[in-house]
């Protein structure tokens, strides 16, 4: 089984859960278990809501004010990506990739809410990769996980 779809967004919040319906319906529909499904839905949210707030470059082209989200479902694994034209990573200019350290246990207050997506996505996914890229700007964020499947699963890899 394979399944696969491609949005093109606008940098908007209504976007965030928008992506993220769409992936729950998706792995619903293919008989992904639940637990799976609501891992990768917080990822692709996490995701979304980075590229959203950091992925424009405040230029008045058209790519500035979009991202695009890529979701697959091959065979036993869920591959992700959000990709934005925003400035991309600073800790990965001139290199090929970087850790993300985990956020601290008690934040500066004034940034709370800020800085622990990309953490986020790391626990919640088998495989995360952040890159810049090449040439173009912005950044890609990709993940994925090895799915699990409810009992008669209809679209269960055979």
């Amino acid at each position: 089984m394979s399944i696969w779809w491609s949005l093109h967004l606008r940098r908007d919040a209504a976007s965030v859960p928008l992506a993220r319906r769409l992936l729950m319906g998706t792995m619903e529909t293919a008989g992904v278990d639940p637990d799976i499904s609501y891992d990768l839905s917080v990822a692709l949210s996490e995701a979304c809501a980075n590229a959203v707030e950091h992925g424009g470059s405040g230029t008045a082209s058209e790519s500035a004010g979009a991202y695009r989200v890529t979701a697959y479902l091959d065979g036993e694994k869920c591959r992700i990506e959000v990709a934005d034209s925003g400035p991309g990573f600073p800790a990965l200019r001139g290199r090929a990739t970087a850790a993300v350290r985990p956020a601290p246990d008690r934040p500066d207050p004034d940034c709370a809410e800020n800085g622990r997506g990309l953490f986020l996505i790391q626990e919640l996914a088998d495989h995360v990769h952040f890159v810049n890229r090449p040439g173009r700007g912005g950044a890609v964020v990709s993940f994925d996980k090895i799915l699990k499947w409810k009992k008669d699963a209809p679209l269960v890899a055979v």
